[in-house]
């Protein structure tokens, strides 16, 4: 059995935990939620057969097989970090995060002390192993192109850019850098942020953000070229219902990976 902690017990969170309930090998014993939280995330988990503890941080005598982030980029530097520089291996959700400068480095410095590994899950976007194949031919151009329903730009600098509420046709939100737009959208550009780990790297990355009033999916479209030929992709994922901000193919992403560490066949 895989014995995992989780951090963060949001939207994302509990949908995992709802699905990894149906599986005997993975077990989620600890979930660290923020300060203050503590009695809200024990409601959010009151329904479950075997909820995990809920606790504040990782007790120094505990080693779980795996640390998965489910909770945003402020998670990474509070827990991942020590996590790894005491051995742990980590899942990331939050690749956006990384956009930050100097944050890869100083992950991948923490997982060299601990002699561990951190492993970047795709979220919503799929291709991710056919990008990352032809970047060791080379790539040339890589670009990514992000539509949401207009309610899920709200609380972001989208709002600026148009009335979300006003609108009635389909209206770009955002052009530039994949690193900018991580940076200005941290709970929306995952994806974009992680496309450009996989590919030509956060500056070189161009990124389109789209607000739709008509779609009630997220749509995510990426185009690649480069030695290997060309290849393009697009997925209409639908969002939580809990958090329109984000696709549920995330969630099904985590569930995918920890399966992947605990069954005898990985895909």
């Amino acid at each position: 059995m895989l014995h995992i902690t989780m951090i963060g017990c949001g939207a994302i969170g509990v949908g995992v935990l709802e699905l990894l309930e149906q599986d005997p090998q993975l077990c989620v014993d600890y979930v660290i939620a923020s300060a203050g939280s503590e009695d809200l995330v024990r409601q959010r988990l009151a329904s479950f057969k075997h909820p995990p503890k809920v606790l504040t941080a990782l007790p120094a005598d505990t080693r779980p097989d795996l640390l998965v982030e489910c909770a945003g980029h402020r998670a990474i530097e509070e827990h991942v970090l020590p996590a790894l520089e005491r051995g742990i291996a980590c899942l990331i959700v939050s690749v956006g995060a990384l956009s930050e400068v100097g944050l890869v480095e100083r992950l991948e410095a923490a997982a060299q002390r601990g002699n561990t590994r951190i492993e970047l899950l795709p979220g919503a976007i799929g291709g991710i192993d056919a990008l990352s194949a032809a970047k060791v031919g080379g790539l040339d151009r890589v670009s990514y192109t992000g539509r949401k329903p207009a309610k899920a730009w709200k609380n972001t600098p989208g709002e600026l850019a148009c009335d979300l509420d006003a609108i009635t046709e389909a209206t770009v939100i955002f052009q530039g850098s994949a690193r900018e737009a991580a940076r200005l959208y941290p709970k929306n550009a995952n994806v974009a942020a992680t496309l450009s780990l996989a590919g030509l790297g956060l500056d070189r990355t161009q990124v389109t953000l789209i607000a739709d009033p008509q779609s009630d999916e997220n749509v995510h479209q990426f185009e690649a070229r480069g030695a290997f030929g060309r290849f393009e992709l697009s997925l209409r994922g639908k969002p939580l219902l809990a958090n329109p901000k984000t696709s549920a193919l995330t969630v099904y992403s985590v569930v995918r990976a920890l399966g992947n560490h605990a069954h005898a066949i990985s895909i």
